[in-house]
């Protein structure tokens, strides 16, 4: 079942990120106290999907108040290709057009062949036609990379 996902799921999704070989955990935005501001800022766009009374997808899911943008989607290794990761997407999607918000977008690291598989299947478009751009404000929210 798919649901809003609320901070008290917190320490079952952190598990579900490590369970996964390759995730990429940031220190302070992906903290306990990172993902309470996010959900408090965007508290009906995020999605976890409940199966076997566990935590086995997760969406964080925000917006500006005009774009939007999914951040760490995943479903864990055992229960991928039953369609959990559609099922959460439709939801953010929903929840998203709710908002009156028209597009979103994600970014998916090149090294992850799952992931950009799913979004192609998904029909999602892969752009070439711009470069994406950051700066650290915070030298101390590294990304760590999960080894499972």
């Amino acid at each position: 079942m798919v649901r809003t996902m609320k901070i008290e799921d917190y320490d079952e999704v952190f598990k579900l990120w490590n369970s996964i070989d390759g995730f990429g955990i940031r220190t302070v935005d992906d903290s306990r106290e990172g993902i309470e501001m996010f959900l408090k800022r965007n508290p009906t766009t995020s999605a976890v999907y409940e199966k076997d009374g566990k935590i086995v997808g997760a969406i964080l899911c925000g917006h500006d108040g005009r774009r939007a943008c999914f951040y760490h989607v995943c479903v864990s290794k055992d229960y991928r290709r039953h369609g959990i990761g559609k099922k959460m997407v439709e939801f953010c999607k929903e929840k998203l057009k709710e908002e009156k918000i028209c597009k979103v977008c994600l970014n998916a690291f090149v090294t992850n062949k799952v992931g950009n598989a799913f979004w192609q299947r998904m029909g999602w478009n892969l752009r070439d036609d711009m470069n994406y751009y950051d700066l650290a404000l915070n030298d101390n929210n590294l990304t760590e990379f999960v080894k499972a």
